[in-house]
């Protein structure tokens, strides 16, 4: 029996994650975009995965740009998280316009301040997934860790935590 698109949204999404902004710079541009799909691999070397939709122009750069950032956003940062989420969203730095950021020494990528942390990456493998790609990266810096802060969490379609 098959599963439907219906069902399998439904089924995952009580699975709680963690929300990150993934960001990177191309040329004189600047993208980024909200993701859930993205996970430590190994420790060493020090590698995540990020989970990109195949048809995203961010994934389209990701295909040609190898250095990338991502903030694991905290619970005060729901806003954020929506403004990158949004369809049709501006550059990078018109939505972090405003908020505290600053570029990477590593990955030359935009990042938001006031994370729990900020990894600049750069892939190492791109693996074809149904209608989204697979972005292996290794940890090149942690750019600021702040352990005092709450992660803000999506489950059930919504964020948890912060205003």
């Amino acid at each position: 029996m098959n599963v439907s698109v219906a069902d399998f949204t439904e089924a995952v999404a009580g699975f709680a994650t963690g929300v990150v902004v993934l960001t990177v710079r191309d040329g004189r541009d600047d993208l980024g975009a909200t993701v859930t799909s993205f996970m430590s691999v190994s420790l060493e070397p020090p590698m995540v995965l990020a989970g990109v939709t195949a048809t995203s122009y961010l994934c389209e750069v990701l295909r040609r740009r190898d250095r990338w950032a991502a903030t694991v956003l905290s619970a005060g940062q729901r806003a954020l998280a929506g403004r990158f989420a949004a369809a049709g969203r501006p550059s990078a730095r018109l939505l972090l316009a405003g908020e505290p950021h600053h570029r990477g020494s590593r990955s030359e990528a935009l990042i938001a301040d006031d994370g729990v942390a900020a990894l600049e990456c750069e892939t190492r493998q791109r693996i074809e997934a149904g209608d989204h790609v697979l972005f292996v990266a290794e940890v090149l810096s942690a750019d600021y860790i702040a352990r005092r802060r709450d992660p803000l969490i999506r489950v059930h379609r919504r964020y948890l935590g912060g205003s």
